[in-house]
């Protein structure tokens, strides 16, 4: 076995700054070396990551793990930075439902207390886009939300937020790894317990205030016709699954405040358990993690089922459709809103001069056919919504001209306003009844709006292959897949004539420029994309949060019938998806 591990193990097993219980979890792997060696070397090859959003990894002692102690480091690291460029201030906390998510809360809260940084913590779990919202409410300089996302339950994680609300970008997230990688002296992370903390009045809980205020900016920001929904909300039938999360509670009041009073919340899933007891993985994007809920739909006739994950910044949608369930993927899901959010605004004279939709580079072009028919404007940027919010950011900063309207990501993550800057799952929640609500009064379903859509600007499928290789061994794995496609030979790929291809590690845009009314918001990032003669498109980058690599293949098909596209375009997406797979189980 590696010394290096031991040496790392052993150090943290006497280290009397850890409780005698911790140093007693890395004590007994070390016990026996044969039938830990595998443990030992995940949780001691290296320290945990603050990558650029901030810590993701199992829960447990050791430096490369989710544990009080590496949190408290990283709250250090930005409390650094707070104290750097706003001479201190306050920061905004909260929590989802994993385990451990609120004890490291305290912790978080704690590090700034002894700061002199004042800590707002959330009364309750809350998701994601709350937390954002509260760190522009409080007018904080920094935020902080304990979640692992959708992660298997073993995970837990740490998002830094910085004054706008938004996750950190350049160059605050360098700045913030840098510190964090600095912090090497346990004892140099200053630290108060949360009572001590209340007592001198550096920690304090929200109250519903924040919570009321996110609420009115549904119904002022997000809803574009109140009326229509608060007169005929309980028209539809809405099933709802929390997958044992944040959004139970934010989902339930939102939909009732709005009118969307017949709303079911399946009881097994409701209550906020780490566990994730009735589901393998508490992700929205997996249709078994909502069988439950669309079991009721079907018995119960209901028209639509909605499902969030554990910090409620995702939202799954499932239709009713003539009695079949149709489970929408999340450029569906995105289209669909945005199509009802352009056509109102039109209709109500409500549509405000430059209208800017943001999306990632890897979300379906159907948004740009959408948009720019009705006169708006598109910006991609990388993956993830840090970087659409840095963008708002930046045009802010810059005095631009454009007004925001939407941003989304593939992955079903969608900002239907921006006084949060985050996806926003109850948000999204909000504007989804009402974009089903006027197509019912229509007799129509959501896939019959989605039909409607294609009909006029063409038929857009997207695919996601999303590969697991996890550990040590899965990372190299994911290394040899990309530099083969870094380096791809040939001329074609899967019948598909090779015509163009962009490597985004490559990049020598760092900064945020207009050019031709579209923005460039595309630093360094390991993404590969192909462009092919037919118009169509591959992309593939590893994961920024989970051991994977993931591959989009995006088709539009123009020419015959909706069904007639439809086939060719399935076609097309299997021949590419196969030759993915079998280059990669190669590699």
């Amino acid at each position: 076995m590696d010394q290096k591990i031991i040496q790392n193990a052993t150090l943290w097993g006497n280290n009397t700054y850890f409780s005698e219980a911790d140093r007693q979890e890395i004590l007994k792997l070390l016990a026996d070396l044969p039938k830990n060696e595998v443990e030992l070397t995940e949780r001691f090859y290296r320290d945990l990551e603050f990558g650029t959003g901030g810590l993701r990894a199992p829960m447990g002692m050791g430096q490369n793990r989710m544990n009080r102690y590496n949190v408290r480091r990283a709250t250090q690291a930005l409390a650094n930075n707070i104290i750097k460029h706003f001479n201190g201030g306050s920061a905004v906390i909260s929590y989802d439902s994993r385990n451990c998510s609120k004890e490291f809360a305290l912790e978080a809260a704690g590090v700034f207390a002894a700061n002199g940084i004042k800590a707002y913590v959330f009364r309750a779990l809350t998701p994601t886009p709350m937390l954002s919202y509260g760190v522009r409410y409080y007018k904080a300089q920094a935020g902080i939300m304990i979640t692992a996302s959708h992660n298997p339950p073993i995970y837990n994680g740490f998002k830094a937020f910085w004054n706008d609300g938004a996750q950190v970008v350049p160059p605050v997230d360098k700045e913030i790894i840098n510190q964090y990688n600095e912090l090497t002296d346990w004892n140099k992370i200053k630290y108060m317990p949360f009572e001590e903390a209340e007592k001198k009045g550096l920690a304090v809980w929200t109250d519903e205030k924040v919570e009321n205020a996110f609420y009115e900016v549904i119904e002022k920001k997000v809803i574009q016709d109140l009326d229509l929904c608060k007169k005929h909300g309980g028209e539809l039938s809405i099933v709802y699954t929390a997958l044992h999360g944040s959004a139970e509670v934010p989902c339930n009041v939102t939909a009732k405040r709005l009118g969307f009073t017949n709303f079911y919340s399946i009881p097994e899933q409701a209550k906020p358990d780490g566990n994730f007891p009735t589901v393998k993985s508490p992700n929205p994007e997996d249709p078994k993690a909502l069988a439950m809920a669309i079991d009721y739909m079907l018995k119960n006739n209901g028209d639509i089922v909605y499902g969030t994950d554990p910090d409620g910044d995702r939202l799954g949608v499932v239709v009713n459709d003539h009695g079949k369930p149709a489970i929408l993927n999340g450029n569906q899901i995105a289209a669909l809103m945005l199509y009802y959010v352009f056509f109102t605004k039109v209709e109500k004279k409500t549509l405000p001069e430059k209208a800017l939709v943001i999306k990632s580079i890897v979300t379906s072009p159907i948004q740009n056919a959408i948009v720019e028919h009705f006169g708006g404007t598109v910006m991609d940027t990388l993956t993830g919504f840090k970087w659409m919010a840095g963008l708002i950011r930046d045009l802010e900063v810059q005095k631009s001209p454009y007004n925001f309207v939407f941003a989304s990501e593939e992955s079903f993550g969608y900002m239907p306003h921006n006084e949060s800057r985050d996806k926003d799952g109850v948000s999204s929640m909000a504007l989804m009844s009402e974009v089903a609500l006027y197509y019912k009064r229509k007799n129509m379903s959501l896939v019959d709006a989605l039909d409607e859509i294609y009909s006029k600007f063409g038929f857009f499928y997207e695919s996601l292959v999303s590969l697991d290789y996890e550990g040590i061994e899965g990372a190299k794995k994911i290394g040899r897949i990309m530099e083969f496609f870094r380096h791809y030979p040939e001329t074609q790929f899967a019948g598909e004539e090779i015509v163009g291809k962009e490597d985004y590690e490559a990049s020598i845009s760092s900064d945020i420029r207009l050019k031709s009314n579209k923005a460039i918001a595309l630093p360094k990032s390991n993404v590969l994309s192909f462009s092919f003669a037919s118009g169509n498109k591959l992309f593939l980058r590893p994961s920024g949060t989970e051991p994977k690599i993931k591959f989009y293949t995006m088709v539009r098909e123009t020419e015959g019938d909706l069904a007639a596209k439809k086939l060719n375009a399935l076609k097309k997406v299997k021949i590419i998806e196969d030759k993915i797979k079998e280059f990669c189980e190669k590699a």
